[in-house]
């Protein structure tokens, strides 16, 4: 069945705010007779449904582990930035330098697109050097271009996984290649994946190339998903001997997008097989319900010194919950802001968040909005809500003692 728990205050001053967001319910759940079994035997696992914004599965999903060259994503994500702010075109061609060569070119033994020393390549090639061949001396060649260093692009895309929400991922060089300070977590891998999916859907069509040639040598796309299995359209592998068999894809079937992080499989057929195994349980083995249309209230917040006590909390989009058929785990929610939120108000201001959470798994996190303007009380109100915040904070310290 369904628990709702209140708001979680930044003080325990919220008596109030907590009360009135605790009211909120919803119709239970009727129990399966049975749990479902695991769906996947990979030790790292993340399957996320872009339009509910529902996790569906989530196996040592916040785990920092070595990305191998599911890294290229964050590189590739400053590049597309980059071209999208006229600051690198499409047809600029890019010098391949001898530490490229060295360290991610023929001589190094590792992914290349053998792009020759000292050649000029344009950026569009480099592209698909670094999505379709996993070349390290494209992707080399791409950071030093636009930071400057490796080194200092590697800055940069600490600085720009941390504006995109990537929590526990820290990176030290463009290619993924080993480093023990280099890691992310399946959840931020499929974070990243997402935003390159929304935000560059032009440079997104390059993931499902099947295969590039360059200096006369052809290499196929390294996905198996692309190959065999409908919708497949992204993202990356990667591997190496410290990170396993990883694989960030996203599949598009029937209007519902679902993408898949794997990571840490022995072999790259157990990497194919394990996603094709979580995929076809993501598309069939759910029961969609609608929690909430589009602008109906969730909750209720209460408002510090407003001409409205409470202002309904409400989410701009549906939000739907996918619970697996069989899995009888429940299901509770929680709505958090750090309140009394104070006036004024402006109808449309993120306010609050809800979280939904099914057994021990994190399903559905989304932002909820003010449903309505509250303007600033006069003095009276204001006074009153002082008072009322003091006696709290009496409260809050008993708390603490206690």
């Amino acid at each position: 069945m369904f628990w709702f728990f209140g708001a979680a205050s930044k003080r325990l001053a919220s008596l109030i705010a907590v009360a009135a967001v605790a009211a909120v319910s919803l119709e239970p759940v009727a129990a399966a007779p049975a749990k479902a079994a695991t769906p996947t035997d990979a030790p790292i696992a993340f399957l996320y449904d872009v339009a509910s914004g529902a996790t569906l599965f989530a196996k040592q999903a916040d785990l920092p582990a070595p990305p191998a060259s599911m890294a290229t994503l964050m590189t590739l994500e400053l590049v597309f930035k980059a071209l999208r702010e006229e600051k690198l075109r499409l047809s600029d061609t890019l010098k391949i330098t001898e530490d490229a060569w060295r360290r991610g070119g023929a001589p190094s033994g590792s992914s290349t697109m053998f792009a020759k020393l000292k050649s000029e390549v344009p950026v569009s090639d480099l592209l698909r050097g670094v999505i379709v061949q996993a070349g390290n001396d494209a992707a080399i060649t791409l950071a030093v271009a636009l930071a400057g260093s490796e080194p200092a692009f590697a800055e940069e895309m600490n600085r720009r996984a941390k504006q995109l929400g990537l929590a526990r991922s820290t990176f030290r060089n463009a290619t993924g290649q080993p480093d023990p300070e280099q890691k992310m977590t399946a959840r931020d891998i499929a974070i990243l994946a997402a935003h390159l999916i929304e935000a560059y859907p032009r440079e997104y069509k390059i993931f499902a190339e099947p295969e590039f040639t360059w200096n006369k040598i052809t290499q196929r796309n390294r996905n198996p998903l692309l190959a065999d299995y409908p919708g497949a359209d992204g993202l990356k592998t990667g591997f190496t001997a410290d990170s396993g068999y990883g694989l960030a894809g996203s599949v598009l079937r029937d209007g519902r997008r679902l993408i898949i992080v794997l990571n840490g499989l022995e072999t790259a057929k157990a990497r194919a097989e394990e996603a094709r195994k979580l995929l076809d349980w993501g598309f069939t083995a759910f029961a969609q319900r609608r929690l909430f249309e589009a602008g109906a209230p969730v909750a209720d917040a209460r408002v510090f010194g407003g001409t409205s006590l409470y202002v309904p909390l409400v989410s701009i989009q549906p939000i739907d919950l996918l619970t697996p058929k069989g899995d009888e785990s429940r299901v509770a929610a929680r709505v958090t802001y750090d309140g009394p939120l104070r006036a004024p108000i402006a109808k449309g201001d993120k306010v609050a968040t809800l979280r939904v959470w099914r057994g021990d798994t994190l399903t559905v996190e989304t932002p909820l909005v003010a449903g309505a303007d509250v303007a600033e009380g006069d003095l009276g109100r204001r006074a009153f809500d002082g008072a009322l915040e003091l006696v709290s904070g009496l409260v809050d310290t008993v708390a603490e003692r206690i």
